[in-house]
C-alpha cells in the first residue's frame, strides 16, 4: 500500500501560508505507507512553487524525494492508453491530462485512496479497481 499525493497535498504540505497547508502536511508526517508522487504532479508542484514560493522550496521537495521520502511513479504506455479514455470520457467536466494520469497511475497500483484536495474531479472519476476512491485528508 502506498499514498499517491495529488498536486493540491503536496502543494500545501509546502505552502505554509496555504489554508489546507496543517492538514496535509499531517497527512503526510503521519503516513505510514510510502509516499508516491505521479511525475506529471512534479511538473504542476513545479509551476506553482514558481508562482507562489520560493526556489527554496522546490530544491528541498527535489531533496527528500532524493533521500526517497517521496517515490516518484512515471507513466508507463499503458496508462497513456487510459489516460486517453479518461479524458475523452471526462471532457465534459474538463479533467485534464495531470489528473487522468494521477488515476491511471492509481488504478496501476490497485490504490484504494488518494491525497487529494480536488474533490471536484476525483469525485467524479471512476476507478477501474473499486467503487469509489477514499480520498483524503477528509
Amino acid at each position: 500500500m502506498a499514498l499517491i499525493l495529488d498536486t493540491g497535498p503536496l502543494y500545501a504540505s509546502l505552502d505554509r501560508s496555504d489554508q489546507d497547508h496543517a492538514a496535509c502536511r499531517a497527512l503526510i508526517e503521519a503516513a505510514d505507507e510510502p509516499l508516491v508522487i505521479p511525475a506529471p504532479v512534479l511538473v504542476e508542484v513545479d509551476y506553482w512553487i514558481g508562482q507562489r514560493l520560493t526556489p527554496g522550496a522546490l530544491v528541498a521537495l527535489l531533496a527528500d524525494i532524493e533521500v526517497g521520502a517521496y517515490r516518484v511513479v512515471d507513466l508507463v504506455r499503458a496508462d497513456y492508453t487510459r489516460v486517453r479514455e479518461l479524458c475523452d470520457r471526462y471532457a465534459d467536466a474538463d479533467v485534464g491530462f495531470v489528473d487522468a494520469a494521477v488515476l491511471a497511475i492509481v488504478e496501476r497500483l490497485g490504490e484504494p485512496k488518494l491525497a487529494t484536495l480536488d474533490r471536484r474531479h476525483f469525485g467524479l472519476l471512476r476507478p477501474r479497481h473499486c467503487d469509489v476512491l477514499e480520498l483524503v485528508p477528509a
